[in-house]
């Protein structure tokens, strides 16, 4: 908690600061991207796991 109330500051330029927001930013887009992609992998691999399991009861 100490260590983020410290790093809260705004320290250097209007242009550095632009660029950090900015930086932040796409680090958060990125994560949830990332984070929407992870899930979609997983769904579809459930899928065909699914697909699978279903195919072998299926019989003859």
């Amino acid at each position: 908690m100490a260590h983020k109330a410290t790093k809260k500051k705004n320290i250097g330029t209007k242009a550095q600061q632009a660029l950090k927001k900015q930086f932040e930013q796409s680090k958060i887009a990125k994560k949830k991207a990332n984070k929407d992609r992870k899930r979609e992998e997983q769904e579809g691999r459930f899928l065909q796991k699914r697909t699978k399991r279903r195919e072998k009861h299926r019989g003859h």
